[in-house]
C-alpha cells in the first residue's frame, strides 16, 4: 500500500546525536528489554519519549506494534504529532491513548467475558455520585447512623478502595476513622452501587481498569493476543500509575519485555487519586534486567533555582538519586520572603509582580502557587483591587456543567436503555415529573424488551401533561428518522433550549457551550463514541472560560495549586504560604509517607520557575483546625543556608 504524500517517508535520517544530549541518545537508541527512564524536572521526557517513538519506527517497527499509555489523550497525541514530524506519517498509527481509553477500547470487543453487553455506558464520576446519591436516599442509613457521608466522601471511599486495592473497611479504618459508626451503612451502599452498576450495564472509570486486569488475568487468549499486537509499550509518567495499571503493564508486556516506562519518583504527588510511588521502584523488581537511564540535564531553569531543588531532595528518604545540572546562564538566587501577616504577603506578591511587569515580563509568564485553593482567596481580593486580571486553575469543568450533563443524558439512553441515571435526568426536567413518576419510568425501562421509544410510551400511558408530550415527540423523531451524532445533537438541543432558559439566568452563556458541544459532535459518526469520548476524555472549558497560558490568549497572571501546575513552567514563580503547618499541612506531619509526599510537592512548585523563584511565609498564623500558631517557615526549606536561599523581610508592606 503507497503511502500518502503526508506519509511519504523522509529520505534524511533524524539528527539523533545533534537533537539529544547523551543520557537521551542513550534512552532513544537503547534496544530491546525493559528501560526505566528516570527523568529529572525539565530534562526533556517529552522530547526522549517522542524520539524513542520515531526511532522503533525507523528501525522497522510496524507503527501499530506500539502502544503508548499516557495519562492525556492530548499527551499521547501530541508526541505522535512531534514524530510524525520528526521521521514521517507512520508515526501517526501508533497506538497512542490512555489507560481509560485503551480499556475501553479492549473490554467493547470483549465485554461479554465479564458478563456484559457491549453497549454499557461509562459513568464519569459526576454521574457516578448522582447514582451513589440516589443508593443512599433510597436504602438510607439506620435511625442510629447519624451523620452519613456525602455522594463525593462516599465516591472518593469507593475509588481509593478500588485504586489502592484495599477493602472500604480499611480506607475508612485508616482515612475516615470518624465515619466508624456508620460502617454497616456505608458498606451497605457500597454493594448496593456495585449491583446497580452490574445491572444497568454501566461501568465507572475505576471498573474500565478492574475489568481489563481481570481480561488479561482470566483469559489467557486475549492476554496473548494483545501481547502480540503490542509487541513494543511505552509509559509516560509511570510514578502517577496505580496499582493496577502498573499490573496491566506487566500482564501485557512480561511475555515479550519490550516495556519503556518514563518518570520521576520525585514528581509522584498524586497518591490521593490512587497513584503508588513504589511502582517506579518495583519495575525494576519486576522486569531484573532493566536498563535504568537518568535524565539530569534541566532545559528549564537557571542553575541557582536548581541547586536548592537538588537540596530540598537531598532530604527524601526513598528516591533515585540524580542532580538536575543547566547551561542555561543566570546567577540570582532564589528567595524566602517573610512578612508579618497574610495580607503583607498579598501586598508583596501584587508588588513584586507589577515591577516584573514592568522589567517587560508579561503577567501570564508568571504564577502564584499554593498548597490549596482556599490560601490564595486573600490574594484575589488584593490582585482585584489592582484590577491585575488572573484566572485560577483547577475550577471551572466543562463536562461536569449540569447544562452539558442534561443533553447528554438524552443521547446516553439512545445507546444504552438502561441507564438509570440519564433517565432520571431528563425526566427530572420535565415539568410535573417528581423522583417517584421517574422512578416508575425507569422501572418500566428495566422490566420491558422495546426500543427507548417504546418503553417510554408504555411507561406513561393515561393522561400526560405538554411536558412529557414533548419529550415522546422528541423520541419519537429520534427513532423514527436516521440521524447522524451532530443532527441528534441539534434535535436534542431544540427540544431542551426552553428547559434552559427557565432554569438558568445565564442561559445564553450556557447555550453557547451547548453550541460548541454541537460544534465537537461534528466530528464523529457514531453516537457511542462520541459518549465515550465525552466521558473519558472530556473538553476543559467553557466557551467563556480558556484556561490555557499559551501566548494566544489574554495576559492573566495564573493562579495554582501545586498539583495542577505540574508540567508547566514560567519565569517568575512565587510560592505562598510556604509556612510549616501550611506547606506542610498539619494533617500530613502525623503520617511519613504524606510527609514524603509534601517535600516531593514542594520539589515540583519550585521547580516550575524558570528564571525567578520566591517563596512567601506569613508568620505568627494561627490555625483554627489544630489550634497551633503557626511561626515558622516551611521544614522543606527553613533550614537551606543563604548561599542557596536569600532571606528577605517585607515589614514595609
Amino acid at each position: 500500500m503507497a503511502l500518502s504524500k503526508e506519509e511519504t517517508i523522509r529520505p534524511d535520517r533524524i539528527d539523533y546525536t545533534g537533537d539529544l544530549n547523551e543520557a537521551q541518545l542513550e534512552a532513544v537508541e537503547y534496544g530491546e528489554g525493559p528501560l526505566l527512564i528516570i527523568a529529572g524536572a525539565g530534562s526533556g521526557k517529552t522530547r526522549t519519549l517522542t524520539y524513542r517513538v520515531a526511532r522503533q519506527v525507523e528501525r522497522g517497527v510496524p507503527p501499530k506494534a506500539l502502544l503508548l499509555l499516557t495519562f492525556t489523550r492530548k499527551a499521547a497525541q501530541e508526541m505522535l504529532r512531534r514524530a510524525a514530524e520528526l521521521l514521517d506519517g507512520r508515526c501517526r498509527q501508533v497506538a497512542g491513548g490512555t489507560f481509560h481509553s485503551f480499556a475501553h477500547r479492549v473490554l467493547r470487543r470483549h465485554a461479554p467475558r465479564f458478563g456484559f453487553e457491549t453497549n454499557f455506558s461509562i459513568l464519569d464520576r459526576p454521574d457516578s455520585e448522582n447514582l451513589l446519591a440516589m443508593i443512599r436516599k433510597e436504602i438510607g442509613p439506620s435511625p442510629k447512623s447519624g451523620s452519613f457521608p456525602r455522594k463525593q466522601t462516599l465516591m472518593g471511599i469507593f475509588s481509593r478502595s478500588v485504586n489502592k486495592e484495599r477493602s472500604v473497611e480499611d480506607v475508612i479504618y485508616d482515612d475516615h476513622p470518624h465515619l466508624l459508626p456508620v460502617l454497616e451503612d456505608i458498606l451497605a451502599v457500597y454493594e448496593e452501587y456495585r449491583r446497580r452498576k452490574t445491572d444497568d450495564g454501566l461501568l465507572d472509570y475505576d471498573d474500565l481498569l478492574v475489568y481489563l486486569k481481570r481480561l488479561l488475568k482470566e483469559h489467557p487468549d486475549i492476554r496473548e493476543r494483545l501481547a502480540a499486537a503490542y509487541r513494543i509499550i511505552l509509559v509516560d509518567e509511570y510514578q502517577d500509575t496505580n496499582r493496577i495499571q502498573a499490573e496491566i503493564v506487566y500482564l501485557l508486556g512480561s511475555g515479550h519485555r519490550n516495556v519503556t516506562v518514563v518518570g520521576d519518583d520525585s514528581q509522584s504527588i498524586y497518591s490521593f487519586r490512587g497513584a503508588n510511588f513504589q511502582n517506579i521502584f518495583d519495575f525494576a523488581e519486576s522486569f531484573p534486567e532493566t536498563k535504568i537511564v537518568r535524565l539530569e540535564e534541566n532545559y528549564r531553569s537557571i542553575q541557582p533555582i536548581l541547586d536548592l531543588t537538588n537540596r530540598i531532595l537531598d532530604e527524601a528518604d526513598r528516591k533515585f538519586t540524580k542532580t538536575l545540572f543547566t547551561r542555561n546562564p543566570g546567577n540570582r538566587l532564589p528567595v524566602l520572603v517573610t512578612t508579618a501577616g497574610e495580607n503583607a504577603q498579598s501586598r508583596f506578591v501584587v508588588e513584586t509582580l507589577l515591577e516584573r511587569q514592568r522589567q517587560g515580563v508579561c503577567l501570564r509568564d508568571m504564577a502564584v502557587l499554593f498548597r490549596a485553593g482556599f490560601h490564595s482567596f486573600d490574594l484575589e481580593i488584593e490582585l482585584s483591587r489592582e484590577s491585575i486580571p488572573f484566572v485560577k486553575v483547577g475550577g471551572f469543568k466543562f463536562m461536569e456543567s449540569a447544562h452539558i450533563k442534561d443533553l447528554l443524558a438524552h443521547m446516553r439512553v439512545i445507546v444504552n436503555p438502561l441507564d438509570r441515571i440519564s433517565w432520571y435526568r431528563l425526566l427530572l426536567l420535565v415539568d410535573k415529573v417528581g423522583p417517584k413518576t421517574a422512578q416508575a419510568v425507569y422501572s418500566a425501562v428495566y422490566a420491558e424488551n422495546a426500543g427507548y421509544t417504546g418503553l417510554l410510551t408504555a411507561a406513561l400511558k393515561g393522561p400526560v401533561n405538554s411536558g412529557i408530550e414533548r419529550l415522546k415527540n422528541l423520541f419519537s423523531v429520534l427513532d423514527a428518522t436516521p440521524m447522524g451524532v451532530a443532527q441528534i445533537g441539534e434535535a436534542v438541543l431544540n427540544y431542551y433550549a426552553p428547559i434552559l432558559q427557565r432554569a438558568y439566568d445565564d442561559h445564553p452563556r450556557r447555550l453557547r457551550d451547548l453550541q460548541q458541544l454541537l460544534s465537537i459532535m461534528e466530528r464523529y459518526t457514531d453516537l457511542e463514541s462520541f459518549l465515550s469520548d465525552m466521558a473519558l476524555e472530556p473538553p476543559n472549558t467553557s466557551a467563556d472560560d480558556t484556561l490555557s497560558t499559551s501566548a494566544d490568549v489574554e495576559d492573566r497572571l495564573v493562579l495554582s495549586t501545586v498539583h495542577s501546575a505540574k508540567g508547566l513552567e514560567w519565569d517568575t514563580v512565587f510560592v505562598i504560604w510556604a509556612l510549616d503547618g501550611r506547606f506542610p499541612s498539619v494533617h500530613s506531619m502525623q503520617d511519613e509517607d504524606q510527609l514524603e509526599e509534601e517535600l516531593r510537592l514542594m520539589y515540583v512548585a519550585a521547580t516550575r520557575a524558570k528564571k525567578h523563584l520566591y517563596f512567601t511565609c506569613p508568620m505568627q498564623s494561627y490555625d483554627r483546625g489544630s489550634g497551633m500558631l503557626l511561626t515558622r517557615p516551611s521544614r522543606f526549606i527553613d533550614e537551606i543556608p543563604e548561599s542557596l536561599l536569600a532571606r528577605w523581610q517585607a515589614d514595609l508592606y
